[in-house]
């Protein structure tokens, strides 16, 4: 297929309309169900009030404000893509925004901008707080009939044309990489979404599991929980990956979520190896043995040998005292196997595979 037709073809394949609309229009759609701006997303994005401010200023001096890409499900819906944080900004600076508990939120009060300073303490409609002043009827008539330009993925494109937007759109973002796809499995399935949150939260994995701050912030706490499903689900021996292995798991992730996969995440699997390795290491498992001493941080390459070789033979673990398993998990930093499969020349499309192909077998014998 030559350049040209492979363009014609694609193009085909993602459908795309846009036009402006007032915000006094995109509040009423909010109200009546009729774009999603997943509420979820605000514990992802992150933006201060002064941030928000500055948005409001924007909105109010007619200073361009960047398009709001949106999907159009087949119900109809406007899912969006890329937006949320000026959407969501907006809602509440109306208070209309609710949270992901459909709980109304505070009316934001405006700092003081860099053109109008005398924005600071300005909120939309009635006070809620002392200090605070509401704009009048003019103000708030000008801030709806304001224009934000939208650009719709329409219905009849392919069903992952916005999935694929949203990466792209969000590629060197501020995101994490596990941000990104934790906005893509709300888009995809909120419940599993859910379930990725809920089991980062399991007393076990958090025990066994020490992150830094800035880890915890970036939502790698997720990351590794997916990471957990993608290694053993992943078939094909010892051979590198084609891809690198944040492609492959934001790959393995987009199919696993699909509400039309079959794809179950094995919970018992999940809570049991963890319960398993708290009770022998705690928060040890993770961290490199030497000289009969635990040492450094969290390592992400004895996560994936260890979490990988223990699921993969539970019968044999469940019935063993805590003291063998220990003795197992430490003997790994001496072991060839795993210091040859892991050092930093070793890169993670090549690593995984080889580590979780070894690990079957060490944990085994």
């Amino acid at each position: 297929m030559s350049l040209v037709d492979q363009i014609a073809q694609r193009a085909r394949e993602i459908r795309t309309d846009g036009y402006s609309m007032s915000i006094g229009e995109v509040l009423s759609l909010y109200r009546d169900g009729d774009i999603d701006i997943h509420p979820e997303f605000q514990r992802i994005f992150r933006w201060d009030d002064d941030q928000k401010s500055r948005l409001i200023e924007s909105v109010l001096l007619g200073i361009p404000i960047p398009p709001i890409f949106v999907s159009q499900r087949a119900d109809g819906v406007w899912d969006v893509i890329d937006g949320v944080q000026r959407l969501s900004t907006i809602l509440q600076f109306a208070g209309e925004y609710k949270n992901e508990s459909d709980m109304p939120q505070p009316e934001l009060v405006l700092r003081g901008g860099e053109y109008l300073t005398e924005l600071d303490g300005y909120v939309y409609s009635k006070p809620s707080e002392p200090g605070t002043t509401a704009f009048n009827e003019a103000l708030r008539r000008d801030f709806k009939r304001a224009k934000l330009d939208f650009r719709i993925i329409t219905k009849e494109s392919d069903p992952n044309a916005k999935y694929d937007l949203f990466q792209r759109l969000n590629s060197g973002s501020v995101l994490s990489p596990q941000e990104a796809r934790n906005c893509l499995m709300v888009m995809i399935d909120r419940s599993f979404y859910q379930r990725v949150v809920e089991l980062s939260q399991n007393a076990n994995f958090q025990a066994s599991v020490l992150l830094s701050d800035r880890q915890e912030e970036q939502a790698y706490r997720e990351e590794l929980v997916l990471r957990f499903f993608c290694q053993v689900d992943l078939t094909g021996g010892p051979t590198e990956l084609k891809k690198e292995y944040g492609e492959y798991l934001t790959g393995w992730m987009r199919n696993a979520a699909d509400p039309e996969s079959t794809y179950s995440l094995d919970t018992a699997t999940f809570n049991e190896t963890f319960e398993l390795l708290n009770r022998a290491l705690g928060e040890d498992t993770f961290r490199r043995h030497e000289n009969g001493r635990h040492l450094g941080p969290f390592s992400i390459s004895s996560y994936e040998f260890v979490t990988s070789g223990v699921a993969s033979n539970l019968d044999r673990w469940r019935t063993r005292p805590s003291t063998d398993l220990k003795s197992r998990v430490e003997s790994i930093w001496s072991a060839d196997v795993f210091r040859s499969n892991s050092g930093t020349g070793v890169s993670p499309r090549r690593r995984v595979p080889r580590l979780m192909s070894e690990s079957r077998k060490y944990f085994g014998e």
